[in-house]
């Protein structure tokens, strides 16, 4: 096992000028294969999601780092983002970068997700650098995975990470490709590539402050009104400021507030969440904001608190089908059984066969009436939910049938019962 601290070609000095910006074109122009992208942004830093660094690595055709802050000329990124959709880009956890990425204006065409393909192939874990200690037999640092990369300057030993996770990644992406295609699974693994590509951007969520950590401790509409207010005056000014809202004001010192009856600042200060969590100048300048914001919302009236529960298009929790919804239920233990089955067979987890979210919807779906017998009229319809939903056409050929018979039971598959634990010393029976 061989420790890499920065990439065997050495650290590349930081893009920040165009006349940089247009060599580097130039020089990934003339390489050859794919290109390995990474990007860096500052979550729990920034509001936004933007990228603070871009890696680029492309044999022949170099490494390179980019500050996409520095580069103003679009004209120029679209000329980078030719080249790039000219190819296969191999990125790792694809669904986390894509978004910052296409923000600056680079749009993949081709991908390669490493972290997909690893899970696909059945590697037991597949976080980068589990990945390149199983297959390629390096380990890489990860201790400046959570640095704030919107500092400038960028520290070295920022650069040296950042660079050597793109350096590795098209021999990462080698390895994993002979593995599907020993296994038969690399046409499977491009499916879901390209429907990566191809998902839509998702829509804005309904109520977001409804999803505050610690909700779930909440029971009053009044307390849930106070949270609504809070959480929303605090995404107003961290969204100008451009600073991650839990760096404002933390979730626990909301939920704290909508528990509480406090009547002026003393008072907030001396919430125990408060103490813990309210400490830097930042932090301390907005608390008169906070409080005037919780009085406010305190005084409203009751028509304007919001519902307990809303209306939405999402299936009831699985956890009331049994009782609620049996047939569906039923539906569901058999078809979650059997694709567990078929998922170990294929040595992949089994939400990369078929995610619960569709497995779910298509059991919820045939659950309103009792169908006994397969036929092809119900795998025809089980193949156009699958598809209506998502799944790819490989998922469909492995699972269509599965949900289909899945359907046809009315019985769930019984649950064995918890073993009572034995005592560690049990009494001796009584001699007679």
């Amino acid at each position: 096992m061989r420790a890499l601290l920065t990439p065997e070609q050495g650290t590349p000095e930081l893009i920040t000028t165009h006349e940089q910006l247009i060599s580097c074109i130039k020089e990934l122009k003339s390489g050859t294969g794919p290109i390995a992208i990474d990007a860096e942004r500052a979550s729990g830093f920034k509001y936004s999601t933007r990228a603070y660094l871009i890696q680029l690595f492309r044999r022949g055709g170099g490494l390179h780092l980019i500050d996409p802050i520095a580069i103003t000329d679009l004209d120029l990124v679209s000329d980078l983002n030719q080249v790039i959709a000219s190819c296969e880009t191999v990125i790792h956890a694809s669904t986390q970068d894509l978004p910052c990425l296409r923000e600056w204006g680079i749009n993949p065409t081709i991908l390669f997700d490493t972290e997909l393909g690893g899970r696909i192939a059945g590697c037991e874990r597949v976080g980068l650098g589990a990945l390149c200690e199983s297959l390629l037999e390096i380990s890489l640092a990860k201790e400046h995975s959570a640095v704030d990369w919107s500092a400038r300057p960028l520290l070295q030993e920022w650069l040296d990470y950042a660079a050597l996770d793109v350096a590795v990644l098209l021999d990462l992406r080698d390895e994993i490709a002979k593995l599907l295609e020993a296994q038969g699974k690399l046409k499977w693994a491009m499916q879901d590539f390209n429907a990566i590509l191809n998902a839509p951007a998702p829509k804005p969520r309904n109520e977001p402050w409804r999803r505050t950590s610690g909700m779930h401790e909440i029971k009053s509409r009044y307390q849930m009104a106070i949270i609504r207010e809070l959480w929303s005056k605090r995404d107003e000014i961290a969204s100008g400021l451009d600073i991650a809202p839990g760096r404002l004001l933390s979730d626990a010192v909301i939920i704290a507030l909508a528990k509480s009856r406090i009547q002026n600042k003393a008072e907030l200060l001396k919430l125990p969440e408060a103490k813990a969590r309210i400490r830097n100048e930042v932090q301390k300048s907005y608390v008169d904001i906070w409080l005037e914001t919780y009085l406010a919302a305190s005084q409203l009236k009751e028509d304007s608190w919001p519902q307990l529960r809303t209306k939405t298009d999402t299936l009831p929790p699985v956890k009331i089908w049994k009782v609620k919804f049996p047939l569906a239920h039923a539906h569901m233990s058999h078809a979650k059984h059997d694709l567990a089955e078929v998922a170990a067979a294929l040595a992949m987890p089994l939400e990369n066969l078929l995610t619960p979210e569709i497995a779910r919807k298509v059991c919820f779906d045939g659950g309103a009436e009792q169908v006994h017998t397969p036929s092809p009229k119900l795998l025809d319809k089980v193949e156009t939910q699958l598809r209506l939903n998502g799944a790819r056409e490989w998922q469909i050929e492995k699972c269509a049938a599965i949900l289909a018979n899945a359907l046809c039971q009315s019985q769930a598959i019984p649950t064995p019962e918890p073993v009572a634990s034995q005592p560690e010393n049990p009494e001796l029976p009584a001699e007679g």
